[in-house]
């Protein structure tokens, strides 16, 4: 049996100049989840194999004749997965199957384009699917959808892996060794699942739950170790940086404090980056061990300003909370990353001013801003979705304004996030980096002004096409 995996891409992959100092534009690094099943499955069939857009082509004369073809998708890539399914149904016999967090929020849409949609997390149903693929019979187990005389029938939610120590073979990736050369990709690790909040706009408790399931801190500092070999060997790559992936790492202090503590007993030479809530900020005892364990940055997930939002969204914050939080992460000679949102129903003309004027005034090293986009399964997608600008185009969510905000047009909102980027990544900042930032933090913030500059090329001519659709 021969089996392939896809990755699509938003925008597939190109060769570029600008893959040498533009993060996100052609090249990206590949997300962890087809890779993890793709290891799960090479021990039951003869040829596996992943092709990830985000760094090369897929080579068709070597996935077209596969029996299987799975297809995984988030919201930002779905409608070119859907897409990629098309153009295999025209010309290939193999079975197509769909997966990911978008495909197990929006198995409903997802099926029409293949022939049977994995729900939820596939370590355990893959295999069960593939199985009875080989034997011709209906998959009858939990956490299968499918479509039948044009009529939708699901299965049922798929059970919850709790053994989650897999790791991943990334040399399964279709070139994705050669593609380690750049520094625009970093290798990643993936440790934990779940997270016990509930923030409306979420779709990680939506799709994974509130429960967290946690990798052995043995079995993190393996893949690490592995991680960084993959991506070292053979290289002279100047950003010496693993992400640790995870929403909420820090959901589970006893876990969290002993990963950290076998990373520093391994003496792994390497910088670390992870993301975070704001508790993190007042545990003393962790900053210092994540200090100590080769941790540079945390990125946390400020999303909003204004005590009004995170009300309303039920983020369990408020501005006092992210400023004092900020402050001690600091401190402890940890630089702070902001990863925000704009476009909540409070939100109005300014608002790019006030988070650029956060980010200068506080020191926050770098950002992510997304405008809110909103995905089935999450209260946030129930409470906004006839508001939704163009509802089944989920290409919008990288950033772009997705809806009509209650006090603010869609295209003074996005430009309101070019005020801010503009501000943030601008030339005069570009020229005090360059002369009073060093090493890494340098090299990071250069990286990040042309991918701004890249991201806000892309949002002038989206404002172009919402003007031609008649939206102001």
């Amino acid at each position: 049996m021969k089996i392939r995996f896809i990755e699509p891409g938003n925008v597939p992959y190109r060769k570029s100049i600008k893959n040498l100092y533009v993060y996100d534009k052609y090249i990206r690094t590949p997300s962890q989840g087809a890779m993890t099943l793709a290891t799960i499955v090479e021990p039951y069939v003869d040829d596996v194999k992943v092709y990830s857009e985000s760094i090369s082509l897929i080579q068709w004369e070597d996935v077209l004749d596969a029996d299987i073809i799975f297809i995984s998708i988030f919201s930002f890539n779905a409608n070119r997965g859907y897409e990629l399914a098309c153009q295999i149904r025209k010309k290939s016999q193999a079975k197509i199957v769909f997966g990911g967090l978008h495909a197990t929020l929006h198995y409903r849409e997802a099926v029409a384009y293949g022939d049977y949609v994995l729900i939820g997390e596939g370590d355990e149903t893959i295999v069960q699917l593939i199985q009875c693929l080989r034997q011709e019979t209906e998959p009858l187990f939990p956490g299968v959808a499918y479509e039948r005389q044009g009529e939708t029938f699901c299965t049922g939610e798929a059970v919850t892996p709790e053994n989650i120590n897999v790791i991943p073979k990334r040399e399964l990736v279709h070139n994705f060794k050669k593609m380690t050369k750049y520094n625009t990709i970093w290798p990643q690790v993936h440790a934990s699942r779940g997270c016990p909040h509930n923030c409306d706009y979420c779709t990680i408790v939506a799709a994974f739950g509130r429960k967290m399931r946690l990798r052995t801190p043995e079995n993190i500092v393996e893949d690490i170790r592995r991680a960084i070999a993959f991506f070292e060997e053979g290289n002279h790559r100047l950003t010496r940086t693993l992400w640790i992936t995870d929403d909420n790492f820090f959901a589970d202090r006893k876990w969290a404090m002993a990963v950290l503590n076998h990373i520093i007993e391994s003496k792994i030479d390497y910088q670390f980056t992870i993301q975070a809530r704001y508790e993190v900020g007042y545990d003393d005892e962790m900053l210092e061990l994540l200090k100590k364990a080769g941790f540079s940055e945390l990125a946390m997930g400020i999303e909003f300003l204004e005590d009004e939002a995170f009300e309303n969204y039920h983020k369990k914050s408020t501005y006092q909370d992210i400023l004092k939080s900020v402050k001690n992460i600091q401190r402890h000679g940890l630089k702070v990353r902001g990863l925000f949102i704009v476009g909540a129903d409070n939100h109005t003309k300014g608002v790019g001013k006030r988070l650029a004027d956060f980010v200068i005034k506080h020191h926050i090293s770098g950002v992510l801003i997304q405008s809110m986009y909103f995905i089935p399964g999450t209260p946030v997608y129930e409470s906004h979705k006839e508001r939704i600008i163009e509802p089944d185009n989920w290409s919008r969510c990288v950033g772009k304004v997705v809806h009509h905000p209650e006090k603010i047009s869609p295209i003074e909102l996005q430009k309101e996030i070019l005020v801010a980027s503009k501000t943030i990544y601008s030339n005069k900042r570009l020229i005090q980096a360059l002369i009073r930032k060093k090493g890494l933090e340098r090299i990071l913030f250069i990286g990040e002004y042309f991918w701004q500059r890249e991201y806000r090329k892309e949002l002038k001519q989206d404002i172009k096409y919402l003007r031609a659709k008649g939206i102001s």
